[in-house]
């Protein structure tokens, strides 16, 4: 099981993310933002769907599998 990022650096990774966004844009976005390993591993392994606000992507990465 991933281990969940911090919720703090997770909202940092998702600033200035424009709504609605998929999965890959979300990783791609993090990514240029400089999140860390944690952050990328848990969108990563969110599904693939697109995702209308920063909750629903936190929801999606807190949720057990």
């Amino acid at each position: 099981m991933t281990a969940k990022p911090n919720p703090i650096e997770l909202q940092k990774s998702l600033g200035g993310m424009h709504y609605p966004a998929d999965k890959e844009t979300l990783v791609e976005h993090a990514k240029k933002k400089g999140a860390d390993k944690s952050t990328l591993d848990a969108l990563s392994s969110m599904p693939t769907k697109e995702y209308d606000s920063p909750a629903a992507v936190t929801e999606a990465v807190t949720k057990k599998k």
